[in-house]
């Protein structure tokens, strides 16, 4: 039988799990949404009256976590939280039995993996219930959702934007790339250390996408080759939740990536990003996160109103 919370164009596992899944105006859309609910958390008719949605964190959060399961609540559902040690799957239990259960009892599940993304795909065709991806291994789509929302938010109209993203080449940079790759005409840089860039697949697709509206990407391992022209710095912390560095002296190689004032200063007019958690004074120093410049507390508000528009559309499909 057929899920009834599948909505039409959406992938055969029903829910989110890669930015690159969802067509240009369903992720435009998205963030569109974000910023309405960002504006005014009570615009909606609590649309999961009546639904219960787990929320599964096998990694810490939290912003993440909270904004999910806040996000149940205020669209009118119940949050079922589970912990990483909750579930059988610790004891051995197939992921397929386990989706199957799940499937049986709960509406839809968002989840934090530790293991890879196909996972939380096995889950939602077994369970046959809408699975969003609040973070696994590969990408990080929730997050790229959020900050195309907050790119709205602040300019407004982001086509063209010229984004510089500094640092590692991790799920966060994975779904930005996505989440730019549908905006006319933006302009993406991705700096990265050598060795520790993008997945060339993910870059791949991300290029092709944004040749499509005009759009480029990029990726250099040397900011003395950043262009002279960006409106947004971003970065990550350099250690992320659930990655592990083999090269004991990987710090040498991610020094000279530290946003500080005199790189910022590159960019007069430029705004900076980073979706914290944040360790100042390794990625990016005390007086950059804390200025008058930095979005970084905008976008964790907007955590709140992307979760939202996102259990919005994948839990409760407008009819």
């Amino acid at each position: 039988m057929d899920n009834p919370h599948a909505w039409p164009g959406q992938v055969p596992e029903h829910g989110l799990f890669s930015l690159a899944d969802l067509e240009p105006a369903l992720i435009r859309e998205l963030s569109t949404r974000s910023v309405e609910l960002f504006h005014d958390r009570n615009a909606h008719a609590r649309p999961l009256d009546g639904r219960v949605v787990g929320v599964l964190f096998a990694k810490t959060s939290t912003r993440t976590r909270t904004a999910f399961t806040v996000g149940v609540v205020r669209l009118g559902g119940t949050a079922v939280p589970f912990g990483p040690n909750d579930l059988q799957l610790n004891t051995g239990e197939a992921l397929e039995d386990t989706g199957r259960v799940l499937g049986s009892m709960l509406d839809a599940l968002v989840i934090r993996s530790a293991g890879p993304m196909d996972d939380l795909r096995v889950l939602s065709r077994q369970g046959r219930i809408p699975v969003i991806n609040a973070m696994a291994a590969q990408e990080h789509p929730s997050q790229g959702v959020c900050d195309l929302a907050t790119l709205r938010l602040v300019f407004g109209d982001p086509a063209g934007v010229r984004l510089l993203y500094v640092g590692e080449g991790n799920n966060t940079a994975v779904a930005l790339a996505h989440v730019l790759a549908v905006i006319p005409d933006a302009r993406i840089t991705f700096a990265t250390p050598a060795g520790y860039g993008m997945p060339e697949s993910e870059l791949r697709v991300a290029v092709r996408r944004a040749e499509a509206v005009g759009g480029v990407i990029q990726q250099i391992h040397d900011l003395a080759l950043a262009p002279e022209e960006v409106d947004v710095v971003y970065t990550t912390r350099w250690q992320t939740t659930g990655t592990h560095k083999v090269d004991p002296a990987w710090r040498e190689a991610f020094r000279p990536f530290h946003v500080d004032s005199a790189l910022l200063d590159r960019w007069p007019s430029a705004s900076f990003m980073h979706d914290l958690p944040a360790h100042r004074g390794e990625e990016v120093s005390g007086e950059v996160l804390d200025g008058a410049r930095s979005l970084a507390w905008t976008q964790a508000s907007m955590k709140l109103a992307s979760a939202m528009a996102i259990l919005e559309w994948a839990v409760a499909p407008r009819r």
